[in-house]
């Protein structure tokens, strides 16, 4: 809000609530995953970010103030077209990327993000290309329940063969939870489909709305893993790049020592079936009795407005 003299009268005006398109683990425009980012000076009502989000239809919007709180963190809120959620991953590079760039380019290479799941931090990191690369240090992780390959085939109808049977169908909580799918081939990934009635009888069994497939064969010869993420929001839907299926893949690789024990860094390739693709990059290693787990990206702006 701010003050203008008019005729001789003083007029309390709004300011304007700037809001940023910006594409999310992008290594050109309109690929990887978009991101809706407002940002305003005033508190916004929820029922309204919500319908925000819904007009925008992304699979994320976030809403962030401009200025740090007292502890030095910027609230954000993030927005399903259908709900409120309490952690993602590409919100949150995304989010932080416009505080830095757009915002307060001469603010630190670290912000921290004030989130529901707690305080996470993101940090800005120098590419060969001279290019920055966001990543965030994901909150703790827990392993939940495990499921069996049959009722996972069901739900993404395929063969239970195309279920690797060395690994477990495992869900993975932190704030949210999903549940990892390994699968035995790419063939088998670009299959999977997922199937909204089977979905809503594992739901009564506990089984959450959000499914991460991956498979260790790729697309492009530079990358390790192939990896598609399922949600249900109005209907199937599906993410082109996903930093929370990413973070908690790499807590399930290394509590199952799929990967090195002493840590890994991976590139994990995602979109193609949806014409976004993205590229990933996860880093992960034991630390103490548990695990640091960093999922980066590049961001690339598309569009900036303001809302009316």
């Amino acid at each position: 809000m701010y003050l203008r003299t008019v005729a001789g009268r003083e007029l309390t005006l709004r300011m304007p609530q700037s809001f940023f398109l910006v594409d999310v683990f992008a290594e050109r425009p309109y690929s990887g995953n978009p991101l809706a980012v407002v940002v305003s000076d005033e508190p916004i009502a929820a029922d309204r970010m919500q319908q925000f989000a819904a007009e925008m239809n992304y699979s994320e919007t976030t809403f962030v103030g401009p200025r740090a709180e007292s502890d030095g963190s910027y609230r954000v809120r993030i927005f399903t077209p259908a709900r409120e959620i309490a952690f993602a991953g590409h919100p949150i590079l995304g989010t932080a990327w416009v505080l830095r760039q757009r915002l307060a380019p001469s603010c630190p290479q670290t912000l921290s993000l004030s989130l529901p799941v707690g305080r996470i931090r993101v940090h800005f990191e120098a590419a060969p290309d001279r290019r920055e690369i966001a990543w965030f240090t994901a909150p703790a992780m827990t392993m939940g329940r495990t499921w069996p390959h049959d009722q996972a085939a069901l739900l993404l109808g395929v063969p239970t063969q195309d279920i690797d049977s060395l690994s477990p169908v495992q869900q993975v909580s932190a704030g949210v939870s999903i549940v990892i799918v390994p699968l035995r081939s790419l063939d088998a990934l670009r299959r999977c489909t997922l199937d909204i009635a089977a979905l809503a009888r594992l739901a009564s069994h506990s089984m959450p709305p959000l499914v991460y497939l991956y498979c260790r064969e790729t697309h492009q010869p530079e990358n390790d893993i192939c990896a598609r993420f399922f949600f249900e929001a109005h209907g199937a839907r599906e993410d082109p790049a996903t930093g929370i299926g990413a973070a908690f893949l790499g807590a399930y690789l290394l509590e199952h020592k799929l990967f090195p024990a002493s840590g890994f860094s991976l590139r994990i390739e995602q979109g193609h079936e949806v014409r976004r693709p993205s590229l990933v990059l996860l880093r992960a290693r034991p630390v103490g009795s548990g695990r640091e787990v960093l999922v980066g990206g590049y961001i690339v702006l598309t569009v900036r407005g303001e809302l009316v």
